[in-house]
Formats: C-alpha cells, sequence, structure tokens
C-alpha cells in the first residue's frame, strides 16, 4: 500500500498540478483518495497511470489529469448539490471537498434522477450531452462533460442561466465514448 500511496502523491504532483490545475481543493482530495479502491483487484496497479482504466465493461475513469481539469472548471462549493454521472472517482473527489453527491452509475444514465443540480459531472465521453442533464441543472448549475465525435473529444461546461443554457469549450481529452452515446450519423447526399 505504501507504493501506492505514493503513486498518488506522484499523480498529484506530475499530472494534476503541472496541467494548471490550481484549486487546492482538487489536489487535497485527490492525495488521499484510494483511487485504487474504485478499479477490479487486477487493475488496481494501473489507478495512478496517466491514462483512462476501465473499472466496469464500458465504463472507464477518466486520467486523472483531466478529472481534476473538468472539476476545476465547473468550480464546485461545499454545500452544493452535484450529480456524478458514470463518475466514481469524481463522486469521491466532490464529496471530499464538502458536496452532496448523488451517483448515477447504473440503469438508463442518460435520464438524470428528479431534482435540480449545482453541478453536474460524467467520467465518460459523450457525441453530446443529452438535454435531460442540462434541464437537470439549478440556476446557475454546472455540467463537466466531454463531448467527442471523432479522434479528439472537448471538455464541455454548460452553465443553466435565467433564460437558457450555455456551453463553452474548456480542453482536448480523449477518453472513450460510452456505450449508447455515441453521435448517430445519418445518410445525407451532398
Amino acid at each position: 500500500m505504501a507504493d501506492l500511496a505514493a503513486a498518488r502523491l506522484n499523480m498529484v504532483e506530475s499530472q494534476v498540478r503541472p496541467a494548471d490545475v490550481t484549486d487546492v481543493r482538487i489536489h487535497d482530495a485527490m492525495r488521499v483518495l484510494p483511487r485504487e479502491s474504485l478499479l477490479p483487484a487486477a487493475r488496481a496497479y494501473l489507478a495512478y497511470a496517466d491514462i483512462e482504466v476501465e473499472y466496469a465493461p464500458g465504463r472507464s475513469l477518466l486520467k486523472p489529469r483531466d478529472v481534476a481539469k473538468l472539476l476545476q472548471v465547473i468550480r464546485p462549493m461545499p454545500g452544493e448539490r452535484a450529480l456524478a454521472i458514470a463518475a466514481p472517482y469524481a463522486a469521491a473527489v466532490l464529496e471530499a471537498m464538502g458536496l452532496s453527491v448523488t451517483r448515477l452509475d447504473d440503469g438508463d444514465l442518460a435520464q438524470p434522477p428528479a431534482g435540480s443540480y449545482d453541478v453536474i459531472v460524467c467520467e465518460g465521453a459523450v457525441g453530446r450531452a443529452p438535454a435531460a442533464w442540462t434541464a437537470a441543472l439549478s440556476v446557475s448549475g454546472r455540467l463537466g462533460v466531454i463531448e467527442r465525435d471523432g479522434p479528439v473529444g472537448k471538455a464541455c461546461v454548460y452553465v443553466r442561466a435565467e433564460d437558457g443554457v450555455g456551453r463553452r469549450e474548456a480542453f482536448d481529452a480523449t477518453p472513450p465514448v460510452m456505450a449508447g452515446f455515441a453521435t448517430e450519423h445519418g445518410f445525407a447526399f451532398e
């Protein structure tokens, strides 16, 4: 276990901090959370590598750098309500940061539980964020998700305002697209 603890500290120092993640609350949470506990025992040794790691069929933890950057751009604050969609590590980090987290890991991931959330995060890529996810945001709520339709995805932040939802791109990332969330391309005559 000492090796994994050292790997955890090294992950923050060599992958997270150099990626312009300056929120020390994220650093502090990532330094103590045992990421390996979210993986099958045979994959625990990959917990702190600079790769996406599959934790269940068709589901992967984001690279440490990407999950840290995604959390930083949605600016979670203590006391806020969060929804973590196929995001067990992000959920643990948010809980360590003082948020109340609802986890959506099973069933129809495109349909969040009823309620409004200040923060929604997903660790798997999607072709485009489902409208039900942005509809579940409270006013001033933020959704962090990676949209991918090709070789490189974009981490996107959606923010709900009184008059609608805005979207901006934050950084490039390449996690696998979750099953059922790929963009469907139709046939069109040119």
